[in-house]
């Protein structure tokens, strides 16, 4: 293998490798010998075919293998030889290739800078800190004492409107017939709720307690079962009562029912997750705090591959975002690769230069600090990934376990994490109190800005004297830095029993 160097300008490099005929020849024969030993010839026994014979035989396919193999590993030793270590996977152009001659190809790539910090001291930090107080325990209790809604039966002369709940019986039929699941007694059907199919529940407005109502409905085109999508249906209704809302009232018979002892210890739940939650807020705050600090530190070439992946990401986002939201349409951004504005373009790669700079950073401060993430933090969160797709969840969890490249995804904010953590607890924190209207103004701020690239103050770091240089180190995880907490995710909600035929399709 012959080695030259055409390219190094800053992270920038590029190389042309050289292959001999020979050499390629020699990787030839060896592929074939390993065929010759289990391969079935007419007229040889296994392993006795002459290699001439397989050259004629097997010889153009093999020699595919033969070259990728060759520039593999060819390109690997180049990388171990000039200690690289690549930002991204790195451009190979074969050029053309004639058969018997040397394989001369080029390698062009960016690669990872070198981050000194040996001598890195974790930064004096502010640390919102926000005390649950009992006016927001109270108020959390009296929204929770509205979300359980309670119907108490009403007068036989009140007429149900949209709110009200109706008690009923119900017998469903197509062209005269009862059809199967179109049945039902003792049913509590809150009207306006959309529990049964469009229709249904707004001709029970105005119904009372006793009477017999005869519903006609058509059940939607994509309603679940064949036998009923799209036909009209006729419901005999019986309505047994007519029942009010009714606010549920804040006592020990509330929290019991919420799966507590008595009010007292709801209270003391709910002041829990209270202060969970301000725990959470004050870590957010505190790690763009952390950032900020380190953005105004260091300053070093990032790989200008990573910057456009990041600016891509950024780009991606805010697309979608739009279009979600209904200030744009898909078809607004076709054939564009960013804003059409000069300066909010500028920007996003100044976020996104910030973002790659900060990754890398932490990403060294990790392994200076030999920060792991363990295989079952990883396996966690290959569960919480696959619980996202519901009836799918082996599927998800063997493509983790089959990618690598998918696990080096979900393991990359995990150390990231870590890495902030680590720097945290070896800070000097100065606590301050605020409230907790402030502690979330402050992180909604931040989130805001972060979803709006656009109102950042702090897109760009300030310029300082860059970074020594440190021996070169493992390549550094591919997720930016900057990202904001992930929130914690909302217990999964039970599944609902399999509706009776009047209710809507899931």
């Amino acid at each position: 293998m012959q080695i030259e160097e055409l390219l190094n300008d800053g992270l920038k490099r590029e190389f042309k490798i050289v292959v001999t005929a020979n050499e390629l020849d020699e990787r030839l024969d060896k592929i074939l010998t390993e065929f010759r030993a289990t391969a079935r010839i007419k007229g040889f026994r296994p392993g006795k075919a002459p290699i001439s014979l397989l050259r004629r035989m097997h010889g153009e396919r093999a020699k595919g293998q033969v070259i990728q193999e060759a520039v593999q590993e060819t390109t690997a030793k180049l990388f171990e030889e000039k200690d690289i270590r690549p930002a991204i996977r790195p451009d190979v152009d074969l050029g053309d290739y004639e058969d018997g001659k040397d394989l001369s190809y080029t390698v062009k790539l960016e690669i990872l800078p070198t981050v000194d910090v040996e001598d890195f001291k974790a930064p004096a930090l502010e640390r919102w800190v926000a005390e649950v107080e009992e006016s927001s325990v109270d108020e959390a209790l009296e929204r929770l004492a509205s979300q359980q809604k309670t119907f108490k039966k009403a007068a036989k002369t009140v007429k149900a409107k949209e709110g009200d709940a109706v008690f009923i019986d119900y017998v469903g039929r197509l062209n005269g017939e009862e059809f199967d699941g179109g049945k039902g007694e003792d049913f509590q059907l809150e009207l306006g709720s959309g529990t049964f199919i469009p229709g249904f529940e707004d001709q029970l407005v105005g119904s009372k307690a006793g009477q017999e109502v005869l519903v006609n409905v058509t059940f939607p085109e994509e309603y679940h079962s064949e036998d009923l999508k799209g036909k009209a249906v006729e419901f005999t209704v019986n309505v047994k009562e007519v029942r009010r809302p009714a606010e549920a009232e804040i006592n020990d018979e509330l929290a019991k029912g919420l799966g507590m002892d008595d009010l007292a210890a709801l209270k003391e739940a709910l002041k829990g997750q209270l202060g969970q939650d301000n725990q959470a807020l004050t870590r957010a705050h505190l790690k763009r705090s952390l950032l900020d600090v380190l953005a105004d530190q260091y300053s070093f070439d990032v790989p200008e591959c990573m910057v456009d992946m990041e600016y891509r990401q950024i780009w991606e986002q805010i697309k979608r975002d739009m279009v979600m939201s209904g200030e744009a349409k898909e078809e607004d951004f076709e054939g564009k690769d960013g804003p059409d504005d000069e300066a909010e373009a500028a920007e996003f790669k100044s976020i996104a230069e910030r973002r790659v700079r900060l990754g890398l950073l932490l990403s060294e401060i990790g392994l200076k600090n030999d920060v792991q993430v363990t295989q079952q933090e990883v396996n966690q969160r290959m569960i919480e990934e696959a619980r996202r797709f519901p009836g799918q969840e082996a599927q998800v969890f063997e493509f983790y376990q089959q990618n690598e490249e998918a696990r080096a995804q979900l393991r990359a904010p995990i150390f990231e994490e870590k890495v902030v953590d680590f720097v945290i607890e070896q800070s000097e924190l100065t606590d301050k109190t605020v409230s907790r209207e402030e502690l979330e103004k402050a992180v909604r701020e931040i989130d805001e800005e972060e979803a709006n690239p656009t109102k950042s103050k702090k897109a760009a770091p300030k310029k300082k004297a860059a970074a020594k240089k440190a021996p070169a180190k493992k390549a550094a995880p591919k997720k930016a830095a900057e990202k904001k907490p992930a929130a914690k995710k909302a217990p999964a909600k039970k599944k609902a029993p399999a509706k009776k035929a009047a209710k809507k399709d899931d």
